[in-house]
Parts: structure tokens; sequence; C-alpha cells
């Protein structure tokens, strides 16, 4: 993997964001529409998710590419949907809702998605806290396991988005379908695995 890759895609993970700032503060004369906190809350969460689906992406390309310093980047673009889908919910909580408990629960109680959003956003949590190396080391093989909790998440948030939209529902579908791929090529990939552990076993000497 060439050197500064990662300054490279740290930079390209954060221009969303920025593009986003710009138009929230009205830079060049930017602005985000009618409805501007509704537009923000909705921006971060597409950005989040395309992020997490692009963090899904990863270990496909570095297997088919046989690139596997690829998996490097894996871990800032999940940190990178974290951030946008905290700040997709936070944007939420605090400028939609401003902290106000009996808005929040009446919100939640008129719409669901809220719920499953909510609960993706808890699935993302523990991987986040641990991404680092020594959480790696500490937990083993444990980790592998604790981190699968990414497709329950992904699964979740194109629920979410598929369910908030009135609509049209090509722009969720698309998303749904991409997840989908994903996980039928690890679906693919653990069954070549484990056929090939039993064939492996059986030739194996008494």
């Amino acid at each position: 993997m060439p050197r500064g890759t990662k300054p490279l895609l740290l930079i390209a993970c954060l221009l969303p964001l920025a593009w986003l700032a710009a138009r929230a503060f009205g830079v060049g004369g930017l602005g985000l529409g009618a409805n501007p906190v509704s537009e923000l809350i909705h921006r971060l969460g597409l950005w989040g998710l395309r992020f997490l689906l692009a963090t899904l992406c990863i270990t496909p390309l570095a297997v088919e590419l046989k690139k596997p310093k690829l998996l490097k980047l894996r871990r800032m673009l999940g940190l990178t949907a974290f951030g946008y889908l905290s700040l997709h919910f936070l944007t939420w909580l605090v400028l939609d809702q401003w902290l106000r408990w009996s808005a929040i629960l009446a919100d939640i109680a008129k719409r669901p998605y809220i719920t499953v959003g909510a609960t993706a956003l808890a699935l993302l949590v523990p991987l986040a806290v641990t991404s680092t190396d020594r959480a790696m080391r500490r937990l083993g093989r444990r980790w592998h396991r604790l981190h699968r909790l990414i497709y329950p998440a992904a699964l979740l948030g194109c629920v979410h988005f598929w369910w908030q939209v009135k609509a049209d529902w090509r722009e969720p579908a698309a998303y749904a379908a991409a997840l989908a791929v994903l996980l039928g090529w690890r679906w693919r990939r653990a069954r070549a695995r484990a056929r090939t552990a039993v064939v492996a076993t059986a030739s194996a000497p008494p």
C-alpha cells in the first residue's frame, strides 16, 4: 500500500463533514434548504451508512484482489462510520428534540424506525471501543466474534433508512442490495472454508 494512503483516506472521510459544515454555516452562499435540521440529520445518517458499507467492502476487496494490506484501512472507515452515525443521532437528539425527553419518547412511539436506528448505533459502540490494537490482543478470538456485530448493525441501518422513506424507495433499496451482496460473499466464503475443513479432516490419517 503506497505511503500516504491513510492520510489521504482520512481527508476523504472528513470531506463530507466539511461540506455539511460549510452548508450549515452558509459558507459561500451554501445552505441546507428549507428544513436545515432534517437535512443535516439525513445527510449525516446517509454518509454513516455509506462508510459502514465501505467498511464491509474492504475484506472482499483484500481477498479478491489478493492485497491483504487493504485490511489496514478497515479500522479508519469503521470509526468514520461510527462518527457520522453518532453525529446523526446527536443532531436529532439535541437540535431536533432539544433534549426534551417527553418529545423524544413521543417521537420514538410515533416513528419506530428511530428505535431500529438507535439499536444499530448501540451495536457499533463496543466495536468502536475495542478498535485498538491493545483490545485486539486482550480479547483474542473473542474480538473477531464481537466485531461480527457490524453485520446486524448494517442490516438495521438499512431497515432504518428504508422504513423512513415515504415515497422513493430506490435509494434505500440500492443500499440494501449492496449489503446483501457483501453478506452473500461472506456466506459463500464461510461455506467454502467449511467444505475445505471437512475434506481436510476426512483425508487426515487415522
